[in-house]
């Protein structure tokens, strides 16, 4: 079976899983091809992963952490009809207080 991993710059990482014919485990050299050629990451990054949940750096960019929740920001716009550049500079508290005068009183 082969799994592909489309990544934000655009590369596909393909890989390939298959068990030895005598069912033994995979040689050194085999794990480092994987690791390095297919999954692109180290054997500690992989673990933890693995273990952790720890998901590799690949270059997806983060939201700022004062980003407001992206269906936040559609409600505002579409429901509460805010300008896009007025709900643009608003913190996460005052756009949930706006949308919660919304809710109270429809205005």
């Amino acid at each position: 079976m082969t799994y592909e991993l489309d990544l934000p710059d655009g590369r596909i990482l393909p890989t390939r899983i298959s068990h030895p014919v005598d069912r033994s485990t995979y040689g050194r050299s085999m794990w480092s091809h994987i690791l390095r050629d297919q999954l692109q990451v180290d054997e500690t990054t992989f673990w933890a992963c693995v273990k952790d949940g720890a998901v590799p750096d690949r270059g997806t960019p983060r939201p700022p952490s004062n980003a407001l929740p992206a269906d936040l920001v559609q409600l505002l716009i579409s429901k509460v009809r805010l300008d896009e550049a007025e709900v643009a500079v608003m913190s996460k508290e005052d756009a949930m207080a706006r949308m919660q005068k919304y809710w109270a009183e429809g205005v």
